[in-house]
């Protein structure tokens, strides 16, 4: 059966390590958020902080007008074995504050007295801890009467320490104390703004109280002064617009001997004049002599007792009455309000335990620092990466079909665009066929003009070829950016990124070299044997007609001759066009796409295996922000884990 001692223990783990690793509630949905808590909710001058002080059976909070509590301070105690007590703030981790010590009197410093039950254990001196707190207040806040959410975490470790720790969320205030209850003390609400205080202070306040409040799992101390008039309290108000049902609240009259009398609070008291789902409490505070007189809480709650035990309007609830009783109050609800939560914080923590794994395995686990881990590591990474480069080309992934849309679109129209009707026109003609006869005009046929035409018409296709495997060169480079930009494996390490896309890009020159010589190839091919069945085809009879032997000032060949020259051969330079077509693409696909398929990284794994452990090491220095993230998601990990341990250490009946 879980105990008291069990169940309270349990949150304080569980908070404080929420805490310490960054999440203290106020910002969203979280495990803090998941845990219970008591906020004290009242206006200023309410004696809000007078109930706290009485609750908790420990005079420790300053006095003053105006805001005096300005951050929230996350305090625990630790028990240890053995050692001198010393503090310590997880904003200065190293520095341990040691000036305690057993003093007899106070002086002119604050005190802050540890009781287990009723029975005294220590004094403790507190003017440097209570220094450090107003100086990291001041950090952030500035010397001026501004709030802040962000929480000031101290831990107290005591060989003397109680055995029930229990982390004790206050606002910052210059003194700090351990108590059996999660408490959070909320800025005292008000109407007006005086002097030094922003003209947003009485929203900012209410903005602050609200985002405490308002959480399902806040149980709200709302303190409301007796010699006022209930419907005036602004605790109440709060409390009912964020908690209509009232099961979260719990009222506490405060000033009850003060009034007016004559008049007493009974109607609150007995619910007549506002019915809440719990009874109210009343609490008689110290008044302001006592506390100049530094008059203990145990005497102020003996006197307390006796308030009620001898009022003749309160006697008969005297044993609902007083901070004692409040204090168990709300201890018991506690309780059962944790036990209540236990499995929606177990299932809180179990999905975010998957998640947190989740994101882990999908930015990539710590590589071990042996070398046989971070070369698996770095060849699983090429691997992943030429997977996917291999999606893009396959079809898989967008892209590979710009490498067809060469094929098919870029090469016919640059084909087209060849200057083939400059070359074969009849001037043009006639100039290559004279030159070619040379001093001898041909017998036949004009064979060495046809040659000299055709080759000089072919030459065009280099360009064209050399175009197609330079625009295929560049989509394989994209392709290689794409591919490294969607292997998550690869965004943790941005110098590795770099060297596979240096390692991938030499290879993809390599291959565009071969791919132009093969091209080159084709296109020297074609000039180099010429098709003869093609011209064999041709008629080559003279024209029909006069047609006198040219004397010596006479062109040696009629127009229709030489355009006949011309058609012909344009009709075999675009048989070849249609050759190169087809040829082309298969060339490129062979030396660039097929090449990058198969043996995109060979080179670079040949690199890899040759290098050293530390060369191997430097290839997988990680982007400094994503080792942040991860570090950051292994401490939310580490945080979980712990809490479902805490739990499971718990046996729940």
């Amino acid at each position: 059966m879980a105990t008291m001692e069990s169940l309270i223990g349990l949150v304080n783990r569980i908070q404080r390590a929420c805490t310490v690793l960054g999440d203290h509630g106020g910002e969203g949905m979280s495990l803090w958020e998941a845990l219970p808590s008591v906020a004290v909710v009242g206006g200023q001058s309410s004696g809000k902080s007078s109930v706290l002080e009485s609750v908790v059976g420990r005079d420790f909070l300053p006095r003053g007008s105006g805001i005096v509590t300005r951050r929230p301070l996350v305090l625990q105690l630790h028990k240890t074995e053995g050692g001198t007590e010393y503090a310590e703030f997880l904003h200065a981790p190293r520095k341990k504050f040691t000036d305690f010590g057993i003093c007899n009197t106070i002086g002119n410093y604050w005190v802050l007295i540890f009781y287990d039950g009723l029975h005294l254990v220590r004094y403790f001196l507190v003017a440097a801890v209570r220094k450090e707190i107003a100086d990291e207040t001041d950090r952030i806040t500035g010397q001026t009467k501004q709030i802040s959410n962000v929480p000031i975490q101290l831990s107290i470790y005591s060989p003397n320490g109680l055995s029930l720790s229990f982390a004790f969320l206050l606002l910052a205030s210059p003194l700090f104390l351990i108590v059996n209850l999660t408490l959070i003390d909320l800025p005292g609400l008000t109407k007006v703004a005086v002097d030094g205080q922003p003209e947003s202070i009485v929203q900012d306040i209410e903005m602050m109280v609200r985002s405490y409040v308002e959480k399902p799992n806040c149980i709200i101390l709302a303190i409301s002064p007796a010699n006022q008039d209930i419907a005036t309290s602004d605790a109440i108000k709060l409390a009912r617009e964020v908690d209509a049902t009232g099961e979260r609240t719990f009222g506490v009259l405060t000033k009850l001997d003060l009034m007016d009398k004559g008049t007493n609070a009974l109607d609150v008291i007995e619910g007549r004049s506002y019915r809440l789902v719990y009874p109210w409490v009343g609490i008689v505070n110290r008044s302001q002599a006592d506390i100049n007189k530094n008059v203990d809480m145990i005497a102020a709650r003996q006197k307390e007792r006796e308030y009620f035990e001898s009022s003749p309007e309160y006697g008969h609830l005297s044993h609902k009455m007083g901070a004692e009783y409040l204090a168990k109050l709300l201890s018991q609800h506690l309780e059962k309000v944790i036990r209540q939560r236990i499995p929606s914080i177990i299932a809180l923590i179990n999905k975010t335990i998957d998640e947190l794994n989740a994101e882990l395995d999908r930015i990539g686990r710590p590589v071990g620092v042996d070398g046989g881990a971070q070369l698996y590591t770095i060849l699983e990474m090429c691997r992943a990466f030429d997977r996917i480069f291999k999606e893009h080309l396959d079809g898989g992934r967008p892209g590979g079909d710009k490498i067809y849309s060469v094929f098919d679109h870029q090469i016919p129209a640059a084909l087209k665009k060849l200057p083939f009707d400059r070359h074969l026109s009849q001037s043009n003609v006639k100039k290559v066929i004279s030159e070619a006869d040379g001093y001898q005009p041909h017998l036949i046929a004009p064979e060495q003009g046809y040659r000299r035409l055709i080759e000089g018409s072919l030459g065009y296709f280099q360009g064209p070829a050399d175009a197609s495997v330079d625009a295929v060169h560049f989509v394989l480079k994209e392709l290689v950016r794409k591919s490294i930009a969607e292997t998550e494996e690869l965004k943790r390490f941005p110098s590795f990124q770099s060297d596979i896309a240096a390692a991938a890009n030499d290879a993809l020159e390599r291959f565009r070299d071969e791919s132009r010589r093969t091209v080159s190839r084709l296109v020297e091919m074609e000039s180099s044997y010429l098709t003869v069945e093609f011209f064999r085809k041709l008629n080559t009879e003279p024209e029909k007609g006069n047609n006198p032997s040219p004397g010596p000032n006479a062109d040696r060949y009629t127009d229709n001759h030489l355009r006949r020259i011309g058609t012909n051969v344009s009709a075999y330079v675009n048989m070849v066009s249609d050759t190169m077509k087809n040829t082309l693409p298969k060339a490129v696909v062979h030396c660039q796409v097929r090449e990058a398929k198969r043996s995109l990284l060979n080179e670079f794994y040949a690199q890899i295996g040759r290098k050293e452990k530390e060369q191997l090491g430097k290839m997988l220095n990680e982007d400094p922000s994503l080792m942040e993230k991860r570090e950051s998601i292994a401490k939310k990990l580490k945080l979980y884990k712990a809490a479902r341990d805490e739990i499971d250490s718990v046996a729940w009946k």
